[in-house]
């Protein structure tokens, strides 16, 4: 029966291997190209060879030629949402410490961990994620034994056995209230931890290294190296308004620093300093609050007036209680633009939150997120309007190959739905 098992499971994974993009025109569709745009009735989307050649209305579509044709029948046809940040395919059970890959607290490296080493693409919520909608995600572990949490991947949710799409992405690093707790207790801690940190890999770089002088190992040294000559993006984990500022001054002194802020919770307070400062960030969704000191000054409209401000602002997928709710918490901030006094966002604002934004600040701008000629075929179509949260995806395409949309959730659901008490197992007991 194992060997039964190894030959059915190898003969998948060649299947999936094979598996080809699909050249298609999904016609009359409510097109949203997550550019930030508002929807294009009766548009047309065309993918060839796994890359988006064109989306917009119909008129410009120009002649198709081969591959198929699906109509649309009015649905919302939109890119595959980006989930920043997330621990997605690092865990199974998240209390069972076995199955979860999130924290490495005991390790002796940290900013060399590499997280792509660890992604599982045979996750249940790898599967209820792309059911979702979720086509990418930006995927980062936990700080444990250090500030730093190591290098974070970008991965898809596609149904087979390679879902990097680049690792070593970035770098993160956590300068909030659990930062200075792991630092000794003070945030002047973990302030002078990544200063250090970043001195020493830049001496590494350089060819300075002093080997047992040092507090970093070698493997975080070399690790940091792409990120103080900027190769590499460093994201900060930061909440109050004093903390983003401090972050903002990393750049006196490490000036090549390509820094991306994530959680930002008081950030609307700070947010022309951001918006000078040309950095984005991946901000927690409408939080109003404070789960912590850091957070006193917490407000939904956060996201809505970091935006205003010029600053460049994903929603943050990791403080989703339930990431497939990614597209609903979009849509809340729609309505919030609706309340008197709150400060929300635009429907293509919100779409381009979850969608072209994400990709853009991991590096992706362009060629994730975002339906535009050369970029990838990762389209999903609704039954309604994607923001609402009663829509869901009836077709997931990543890189032009459509997704299976069953899941251990959906199996489950399909089994128990329609049973009679007949149908029961012995001994089950309400």
């Amino acid at each position: 029966m194992r060997r039964l098992f190894n030959c059915a499971a190898a003969l998948l994974a060649l299947a999936a291997n094979q598996a080809s993009a699909q050249d298609m025109e999904i016609v009359n569709a409510t097109v949203a190209t997550g550019d930030g745009s508002e929807p294009i009735m009766d548009g047309v989307v065309v993918i060839e060879g796994g890359k988006v050649v064109y989306a917009g209305p119909q008129a410009g579509a120009g002649n198709f030629e081969s591959g198929t044709a699906i109509d649309a029948g009015g649905k919302w046809v939109t890119p595959g949402m980006v989930a920043a940040v997330t621990n997605l395919g690092l865990l199974d059970v998240g209390a069972v410490d076995p199955s979860n890959d999130a924290g490495a607290a005991k390790a002796r490296f940290n900013a060399a961990l590499d997280i792509a080493t660890a992604i599982n693409p045979a996750s249940q919520h790898v599967l209820v994620g792309r059911a979702r909608g979720i086509t990418r995600a930006v995927v980062t572990g936990n700080p444990g034994g250090s500030i730093f949490a190591g290098q974070g991947a970008v991965i898809d949710t596609g149904a087979d056995p390679q879902p990097i799409t680049r690792a070593r992405a970035f770098q993160f690093v956590t300068l909030s209230e659990n930062g200075a707790q792991i630092a000794g207790g003070s945030r002047s801690a973990s302030h002078v931890e990544l200063r250090n940190a970043l001195r020493e890999a830049r001496d590494f770089a350089a060819g300075r290294w002093q080997g047992d002088d040092n507090l970093l190992t070698r493997a975080d040294a070399e690790a940091l190296g792409p990120v103080v000559t900027g190769k590499q993006k460093l994201f900060v984990e930061a909440h109050r308004a004093s903390d983003l500022r401090a972050v903002l001054a990393l750049k006196r002194e490490f000036a090549a620093l390509d820094l991306v802020l994530v959680g930002a919770t008081e950030g609307w307070l700070v947010a022309d300093e951001i918006a000078a400062a040309k950095v984005p960030v991946i901000a927690e969704s409408l939080q109003d609050l404070p789960q912590s000191f850091e957070q006193l000054a917490a407000t939904q409209s956060n996201i809505g007036r970091m935006r205003s401000a010029g600053v460049i602002v994903a929603v943050n997928a990791a403080t989703i209680e339930n990431m497939h709710h990614l597209a609903q918490h979009a849509g809340n901030l729609v309505a919030l633009g609706r309340i008197p006094g709150a400060t929300g966002l635009s429907w293509g604002e919100a779409l381009a939150a979850i969608t072209s934004v994400p990709a853009r600040i991991a590096g992706f701008g362009g060629k994730l997120g975002v339906l535009a000629p050369g970029a990838a075929g990762d389209v999903v179509m609704w039954d309604g309007d994607p923001l609402e949260v009663s829509s869901a995806p009836v077709q997931v395409f990543i890189d032009g190959i459509e997704q299976p949309l069953d899941s251990h959730q959906s199996r489950l659901r399909d089994r128990y739905r329609d049973l009679d008490e007949s149908d029961l197992p012995k001994a089950y007991d309400r």
